[in-house]
This record gives C-alpha cells, sequence and structure tokens, in this order.
C-alpha cells in the first residue's frame, strides 16, 4: 500500500515507467485492464437477488439482507470508477448478459464519461438506502459513511476532469471528440445543460458529501505529536500509530480497514519493507520538498530558525512539516524496539544509510529518501511474508480535504462555506502550532515560479498562477502521501501536459556535494554514465537521478520523462473493435471508439 504512489512525483521505484517515455506504450491486441468480469459477477447477483428479495423468498435478517445488497451496489460503483479513471466513455451494463453476439454488441455501446460519473454516484445513492448506519462497529466491512466518502472522490474526479479537459476530446462534446462519431452519441446534450452547468452539479454533489463525513468526524481527528518512538518507554505518537498498528478498530476516523491476521495465515510484508527500503521505492525531492517549514511556509522563504538543509536527511527533515518529520526514514534511527525476545531474521536494529548502489529488491534505496509510514517498531513482525499490519482503506480526513477543494473551485473564495475551518483543523492535526496553522501563512509566501517540481503546481500544461489553489493540493498531497491516490489527482488535474515539452527530472536526495557524499566510496566509474554505472553523475546534478544513472542511448530516461496527451486515458484494444465489428474486422463497424490519440492498429504508440 504505502509503495503505492510510486511512477508519479511522489515516489520512485527501481525501474521507469513506460507511460512517460516515447513510443513504449502501444495499442495492443488485448488489454487486462478492459475488464468486465466483475461487473458481470455483480450484476448477476442482483439481478438474481433483488427479484428473490421483493419475492420474500430469501430468509434470514432482513437487516442483514439488506445491507450486503448494498453492500454490492457499492461494489459495482467501485470498479466502474476504477475503469472511469482508466477509459473515460463506458458501456453502462446492469444486466448479466447471455452469450448472445447482438445483445452484447448492443450492450457495447459507451455513454459518455459524466454519464458514467452519474451512474456511479446512483449507485452509491442507492447502496446507501439499502445499508443501515453502524452495521458493523469495528469498521471491517462497507458502511454508509464510506459509501458518502467515495461519492464526494468521484463526484470531485469528475468534476475537475471536465473542468481541466475541458474543450478537449477528452470530454463529450469536446472538439474532436470521439464518441460524436457515433450515431448513438451524435446528439448527445448534457443533463445539466452544458459542461460549466454539469460541473457545477457534480462540485456541488461533492461539497455536500465531503461535508457530511467531515462534520461527523472532525472531532475524530488523530493528533501528531511530531515525534518518533524509540522505544516502548516513549509516549506514543497516534498519529504515527495510526498507519502502522494491527487493529485499527479504535480509531473513528479510519471508516474502513482490512485486518490481517497471523494465526489465519492471513499476512503481508509491510513491516519488511518498512524496514529496509521499501522494496525499491522511494520518495521523491519532489514530494519531500513540498512539504512545508514548520513555520507554514515553504522551504525557500524561511528565516532564522527555519532555513532550508538538504545537506543530510535529517538537516531535510528538521524544522519541517512534522508529517514529514514523523514519517521520512533517518540514519541511525531505530528500527525496532517492540518483542526484541521473537526470533525474526529480516529486521534490521537501527536505520542505515541508504543503500543506493544496489540492485536487490529488500535492500535498495531508489531515490536515498525512504518512508516509515505504516511501521510498527515491531520485530515480530519481522519475517518476510509473516507481517499483518493493518490496511487502511478510507479515513475521514479525505472528505475535509475534497471539501475544501470543491467548495474553492464552486466559489473562488477560501472564505467560503468551512474551507478555512477544515484546513486549519487539518494543520493543527498534523502538528502545526502558531501562525503556521492558519493557510494564509503559507499563501501568501508561495512563489508559483518556485513550485516546478511539484505536477500538481500545472494544469494543461500551464503553471498555475492561483496560489491558494495551489496550496489545496499541497495540502493534499502531503496528508494523504504514500496513500495511492496521487495518480488519480494528476490525472484528473490535468497535470502532466507540460512534461510533452520540458522533461522532467525524477530525483532523490542531495547525494552530490554534500554531507552524504561521504557515504558512499564512489570513483569515477560508479558515475561514468555507462551501462555499469551506480549512480547518476555530478555533472547532471547534486540530485541522485535514480533513471539518469546509465546514459547510454538504451536508457529511454536519460533525458528524463516525457508526455503523450493519449496516455490520459488507456488505448482500447482491438480484440474488441473485432469481436463488435459485423464482419468481426473492420474497426469502423464496431459501435466501440478509440481513445484520443490512440491508433486503431496494433503495436502502434500514441499519435500525440
Amino acid at each position: 500500500m504505502y509503495a503505492s504512489d510510486n511512477n508519479t512525483d511522489n515516489q520512485a521505484g527501481r525501474s521507469a515507467d513506460g507511460k512517460y517515455a516515447v513510443g513504449e506504450w502501444k495499442v495492443g491486441m488485448t488489454n487486462g485492464e478492459w475488464s468486465w468480469g466483475t461487473i458481470r459477477n455483480i450484476n448477476y447477483q442482483l439481478n438474481t437477488i433483488l427479484g428473490l428479495y421483493e419475492q420474500k423468498q430469501i430468509t434470514g435478517t432482513d437487516k442483514n439482507i439488506r445491507q450486503y445488497i448494498g453492500e454490492m451496489y457499492f461494489l459495482r460503483a467501485y470498479k466502474y470508477f476504477s475503469l472511469l479513471q482508466k477509459w473515460g466513455d463506458l458501456p453502462i451494463l446492469t444486466q448479466a448478459f447471455p452469450d448472445n453476439e447482438a445483445v452484447l454488441v448492443a450492450a457495447s455501446k459507451r455513454s459518455p464519461r459524466n454519464e458514467v460519473a452519474r451512474f456511479i454516484i446512483n449507485n452509491l445513492d442507492t447502496a446507501l438506502t439499502y445499508m443501515s448506519p453502524n452495521f458493523e462497529k469495528r469498521r471491517t466491512r462497507i458502511s454508509q459513511d464510506v459509501a458518502v466518502l467515495v461519492k464526494s472522490r468521484v463526484a470531485l474526479f469528475e468534476a475537475s476532469w471536465l473542468k481541466n479537459f475541458k474543450g478537449t476530446p477528452f470530454v463529450p462534446n469536446g472538439e474532436s471528440w470521439p464518441g460524436k462519431a457515433k450515431d448513438y452519441n451524435a446528439g448527445y446534450q448534457y443533463p445539466s445543460g452544458d459542461i460549466d452547468a454539469e460541473i457545477k452539479y457534480f462540485l456541488e454533489i461533492a461539497v455536500e458529501a465531503a461535508e457530511t463525513i467531515a462534520e461527523k468526524y472532525k472531532g475524530q481527528l488523530v493528533q501528531n505529536t511530531g515525534t518518533v518512538p524509540q522505544s516502548e518507554a516513549d509516549p506514543e505518537n497516534p498519529y504515527f500509530s495510526l498507519f502502522g498498528t494491527i487493529d485499527m478498530s479504535k480509531t473513528p476516523e479510519i471508516l474502513l480497514w482490512r485486518e490481517y491476521s497471523d494465526a489465519l495465515s492471513v499476512r503481508n510484508e509491510v513491516e519488511v519493507a518498512v524496514q529496509r527500503g521499501n522494496y525499491g521505492v522511494g520518495v521523491t525531492r519532489s514530494l519531500v520538498e513540498s512539504f512545508l517549514m514548520a513555520d507554514g511556509k515553504p522551504i525557500y522563504a524561511g528565516h532564522i530558525g527555519y532555513t532550508y538543509n538538504d545537506m543530510s536527511i535529517a538537516g531535510v527533515r528538521k524544522n519541517r512539516d512534522p508529517r514529514l518529520t514523523v514519517f521520512l526514514k533517518v540514519p541511525d534511527q531505530i528500527n525496532t524496539f517492540k518483542n526484541m525476545d521473537n526470533p525474526a531474521t529480516m529486521y534490521i536494529p537501527v536505520e542505515p544509510k541508504p543503500d543506493i548502489t544496489t540492485g536487490a529488491d529488500d535492500r535498495a534505496y531508489t531515490t536515498g529518501y525512504t518512508l516509515r509510514k505504516g511501521g510498527t517498531f515491531d520485530r515480530a513482525l519481522c519475517e518476510n511474508g509473516r507481517s499483518y499490519n493493518a490496511a487502511c482503506c478510507f479515513r475521514a480526513t479525505e472528505a475535509l480535504l475534497n471539501y475544501m477543494e470543491a467548495q474553492y473551485l464552486l466559489s473562488g473564495s477560501i472564505n467560503s462555506g468551512k474551507i478555512l475551518e477544515y484546513w486549519k483543523l487539518i494543520r493543527e492535526r498534523a502538528g502545526f502550532t502558531g501562525e503556521a496553522i492558519d493557510p494564509n501563512t503559507t499563501i501568501d509566501a508561495t512563489v508559483m515560479a518556485n513550485e516546478k517540481l511539484d505536477w500538481g503546481a500545472y494544469t494543461a500544461g500551464q503553471l498555475l498562477t492561483d496560489p491558494v489553489l495551489y496550496n489545496i493540493r499541497r495540502e493534499r498531497r502531503c496528508e494523504l502521501m504514500a496513500e495511492g491516490l496521487r495518480w488519480m489527482d494528476l490525472l484528473r488535474w490535468r497535470s502532466l501536459d507540460q512534461l510533452a515539452t520540458e522533461h522532467y527530472h525524477v530525483e532523490g536526495f542531495k547525494v552530490w556535494n554534500s554531507d552524504m557524499t561521504s557515504w558512499y566510496n564512489f570513483t569515477e566509474g560508479n558515475y561514468d554514465g555507462s551501462g555499469n554505472a551506480t549512480v547518476s553523475s555530478p555533472a547532471l546534478s547534486d540530485y541522485l537521478r535514480p533513471y539518469e544513472k546509465n546514459m547510454t542511448s538504451g536508457n529511454l530516461y536519460r533525458n528524463g520523462y516525457t508526455w503523450s496527451m493519449a496516455h490520459y486515458l488507456q488505448p482500447m484494444p482491438i480484440k474488441q473493435f473485432q469481436l463488435t465489428a459485423s464482419d468481426h474486422v473492420s474497426v469502423d463497424l464496431s459501435p466501440l471508439y478509440q481513445y484520443p490519440y490512440w491508433p486503431t492498429t496494433t503495436d502502434q504508440p500514441a499519435e500525440k
């Protein structure tokens, strides 16, 4: 989980992702992401169960039966939301169809993406009518609160997408929208009247749903003390423990969590990963530098006592946002102090200096920066494949962030609604004090020209000019780091266009001309740019560039990341065109259509 922001500007793994290279991502005959098995299974169940339920032919407690039906509606919505993020326009299916070609071809017609988002929200609303409040008090089952939170997420996603891609082929009726070429979408009109009204419609839903959860849980958010325990005698930091515990049932802020069990052989490898290099997924310089100083100002705006120092990892962490302070690992910290009599063999008692030259998965520190988020300090969990740390699926703090962004997009004013109230609450809970709690402290000190490492500082290839909107995005980035939401946010913000014209260099810690240079006994052969180089050259940057060690022509990322507009969505697999075409050959005879800038022949890269 805590490496799930990999391949973004937040985290970087041992290998770069092909979507950031020219010509690497190509149209295939098949595409495993175009997968409808889960949807069909849920439809089959609902088609069967609803009829039996209405006829009172299902025995059992009515409250339980309704809860389970509600969960199925939720799961259909959640799966559709996953598909929406990858594909945009989609067929809306509510039936488990028979193996009849004519029926299946007719069902393949794609609805405009906003109609899909409306369908998802409708499913969540239906789920709410079936589910009971507080059905399962340990919060290991889907609940009404989870459905409402996801509703805010879906609505904010779609509103953001429509707003930021307005006028392009990526929105219904945008210029060259491919759906227009099909007769069933040719005369499409937005239910709200036009795209601006549709954006408002989704934003209002996002605000209302997010506020519902925020108001319910704002007094129960966990406090960050800003300290990392180093012995069992040290006081617990509730915010740190929030992510690393094995039992999240006592934390109301967590709306849904997954429980693991050593006794039942339901385990993970979180603790082993945290104690090493997170299996080669490191934190980027971009993420580290986006965190504020403890005075609430960006790193370039500090004053006496709050000067940013990246000559060492300990210096990077000093006087910073308390969330970075507790989660960024620092050499010589104690890794394990609980259950020390346990015979685990995989634990590392003290955090080592980052091993940035090894190729071993379990020891590699790709960027030099690594997170401790999700750790427990428990030696009993340090055996490979024997961890049973709990996993947070949804937490209420996201609702406050969703509200802030949606309400600001609606009103354009930081003083609108409860934006400032929620923002200050997040800051205070994060461990800020004094003037740093006030977002205006940050906003007034923000210089957008200094924020170019953050992809979230861009929309449609342009650096934002609104420091309020940018800092709402920044707050979200810092609060939700390593929780798997960064890619979703970058998509809806349209934050990747600029890579097409200004290549992006993924960087980690300051390996050259810093106190950390002496940690390594480098010779010129280590950084000569050859295929055997183990570290990037100081001639490129003082900061480690994990994908620019090898500067030979075979390295597609030697000049940094680039971007193709087509990559905002997946390419439709050619086999689907053939299956649905009347002659089973011609793409043009299929009711399906290809996504913007993707060709309709196999093994071809994006056209733009």
